[in-house]
């Protein structure tokens, strides 16, 4: 039977714990008992964990062995900010994808209100991906970034960075991925709703991003990062 994986809030030595509602969920969800076994990340690594305390709002853990955990490629998602339900769905599913950083940016289509309320929003973002990164038993979320504009993104240090843009008609994603096999990791930037402007796909050429495409049809913008991730990390795990 697989364990269930989670993430500590607090780990000190050989001891760890959940606290608040995530303590919560595993009391009152989960109906966890004391002695009961758990994969524990701590952030340096995976440990098996003994259940040694249960409250409401904490519970403790012994830790033990070190435990085996897969590697994750190195793969950032510069995402256009857009409407937010959809983002966070977008989050979810890139996390639980593999996706090892995600950056928003505030780009030229996307709508004011939503740029200025990104900057508070981003604290509900990264629950959102923790909670995707133990569903998917990652042994860490990924990094979300504070919103930022799309020219302080264009220089990101990854050794292969990748610009989706519907105009693109000859260049697929995944051409791009096979032929720039990398261990220095990928950026690739998803645009808003209605993709990006073409002065910011001049930007991205000028910064000396590849332009691609995931193939005929126009997909929203959140399908699109999704389906990105995916070919991405299927693609790095194939070499």
């Amino acid at each position: 039977m697989t364990r269930r994986r989670w993430i500590a809030d607090e780990v000190s030595g050989d001891r760890a714990a959940l606290v608040g509602a995530h303590a919560d969920h595993l009391v009152r969800v989960l109906r966890a008992r004391i002695g009961e076994s758990f994969d524990i990340a701590t952030g340096q690594a995976l440990r098996r964990g003994r259940i040694t305390s249960v409250n409401e709002d904490r519970v403790e853990f012994d830790l033990g062995e070190v435990i085996s955990a897969a590697p994750l490629a190195k793969i950032t998602l510069v995402l256009a900010i857009f409407k937010f339900d959809r983002l966070e769905w977008a989050i979810e599913k890139c996390t639980e994808l593999g996706v090892s950083r995600i950056v928003p940016v505030i780009s030229r289509r996307t709508d004011a209100h939503l740029a200025a309320a990104s900057m508070k929003r981003v604290e509900r973002w990264r629950p959102i991906a923790r909670q995707a990164a133990e569903q998917s038993r990652r042994a860490a979320p990924p990094e979300i970034a504070a919103p930022i504009k799309l020219s302080d993104a264009l220089n990101l240090p990854e050794a292969l960075r990748v610009v989706l843009a519907e105009s693109e008609e000859q260049t697929l994603l995944r051409d791009v991925l096979q032929a720039h096999a990398t261990a220095g990791g990928i950026a690739l930037a998803v645009g808003p709703e209605g993709g990006w402007a073409e002065d910011e796909l001049q930007l991205f050429q000028q910064a000396g991003w590849i332009s691609a495409s995931l193939g005929n049809t126009i997909l929203r913008a959140e399908t699109a990062a999704i389906a990105a991730i995916a070919v991405a990390a299927s693609t790095l795990f194939s070499f």
